[in-house]
């Protein structure tokens, strides 16, 4: 636990991104019901950030909350051949980076170079965004292949 608040404060700082962060470890059905309370999406993800507009009087600066599958952590973990530990450093660099103002649905690839960046500096595999554009295993990429030879359908 103390490598990951460790890594915490190190990506907080590469990130650029002050004030204190709350980190929610959880399963899948928590991280579903909070995707579907606050995101309107019925179904689990890997990490969920809640960033802090404003704050009030003398309560320390709070940049946000992070929310992180353990189960959908552990998974994908496996998928990538790494450890636990590294998907969850990975997990919480992408999430850092929403509560930073990062989007990668809207931002024209700023945050997919941001977290490439970043990744390296802090010595991490392949992120979240960078990871969703490639194949995870070698049946995905035979789909991929079939679907592109018009054998296969995506979905």
């Amino acid at each position: 636990m103390r490598e990951l608040r460790d890594f915490l404060s190190q990506a907080k700082a590469a990130v650029g991104l002050d004030g204190e962060v709350s980190v929610l470890l959880a399963g899948d059905a928590t991280i579903r019901t909070l995707n579907r309370n606050f995101r309107k999406q019925d179904k689990a993800t890997d990490v969920l950030s809640f960033p802090v507009d404003e704050f009030h009087g003398d309560v320390p600066r709070q940049a946000g909350d992070l929310a992180i599958s353990l189960d959908t952590a552990q998974k994908q973990a496996e998928e990538h051949g790494h450890s636990l530990q590294v998907e969850m450093k990975i997990l919480m660099l992408h999430g850092l980076l929403h509560l930073a103002g990062y989007d990668h649905e809207t931002d024209k690839g700023r945050m997919a170079r941001k977290e490439s960046e970043l990744r390296k500096e802090l010595d991490l595999p392949l992120g979240l965004i960078q990871r969703s554009k490639k194949p995870t295993s070698a049946r995905e990429a035979a789909k991929k292949i079939a679907v592109a030879a018009g054998r296969g359908r995506q979905g």
